[in-house]
């Protein structure tokens, strides 16, 4: 720990910088500045992702190794701390349906062979909470813990397909532009999802692969999560594959005590 006058405050007004950031806003900002493609990074490189002043840095990244909400190695890089993922699996309604969807996963991971994966829509982007690997299963992008953009997935435009009417005019209000360039139909795309009852995309993330996803619909009938699979593209277990996610992605809300169904 550093002197008192450097410690952090988190009283009143979360500390206001001189910049006018709040530092709480400074916390989330180092957080968010970790992600699959970089899991660690020096403090200097730290500094400036997250736009902090470098001797503001590494006064908060001594803090924040001490509290476990990030890591430091031999070499000086800093890393998302242990403590992240503890404060993380507390969270009493990811647990409940991460418990619910297990078994439902293991099935489809055992029958179709490929890689299976457990999202929700979170701030705008798809966010992957849970994901069954398989060996020899196709390229995929998805991680744990790991966002993928929403126009750009099955998980993603099956998430918006059975969003809330506000919910999907909000979201399109702020990314038309990116919408409209990668689905010019999209009214017609959304439909399409929703009379299906789930959503396939060929080479969006990989151009060897078509991603599959059916909604976990909540009691009224609106997406919860999704339940999503990635097979070689022109694979004919395509079909197969959307009736299992189908047929899964209900049981799960059966398991969640939804009684709403695709």
């Amino acid at each position: 720990m550093g002197h008192p006058s450097d410690s952090v405050d988190y009283s009143g007004s979360m500390a206001n910088s001189p910049s006018g950031d709040s530092m709480l806003d400074r916390l989330v900002r180092i957080l968010d500045s970790f992600d699959s493609k970089t899991p660690s990074m020096s403090v200097a490189a730290l500094a400036r992702r997250a736009q902090i002043p470098r001797a503001t840095m590494y006064r908060l990244m001594e803090e924040m190794v001490e509290h476990g909400l990030l890591a430091r190695d031999g070499e000086g890089k800093v890393s998302l701390g242990l403590r992240l993922w503890e404060l993380a699996n507390r969270s009493a309604a990811t647990q409940d349906l991460r418990s619910a969807a297990l078994p439902f996963m293991e099935d489809i991971n055992q029958l179709l062979g490929q890689n299976t994966q457990l999202s929700l829509l979170h701030q705008d982007e798809v966010l992957v909470i849970e994901r069954l690997s398989r060996p020899g299963s196709v390229v995929n992008q998805a991680s744990v813990a790991g966002r993928m953009p929403v126009h750009r997935t099955s998980m993603g435009m099956a998430l918006l397909a059975f969003s809330p009417t506000p919910t999907l005019e909000d979201y399109l209000s702020r990314h038309a532009q990116i919408m409209k360039q990668y689905h010019p139909q999209l009214r017609h795309e959304l439909a399409e999802i929703r009379r299906r009852g789930y959503a396939t995309f060929d080479g969006f993330i990989d151009p060897e692969t078509t991603g599959a996803a059916a909604p976990i619909l909540d009691g009224q009938g609106y997406a919860a999560a999704v339940l999503s699979v990635v097979v070689p593209r022109g694979s004919s277990t395509l079909p197969a594959a959307a009736m299992a996610l189908r047929t899964a992605a209900r049981g799960i809300s059966r398991a969640l005590g939804y009684t709403a169904e695709s």
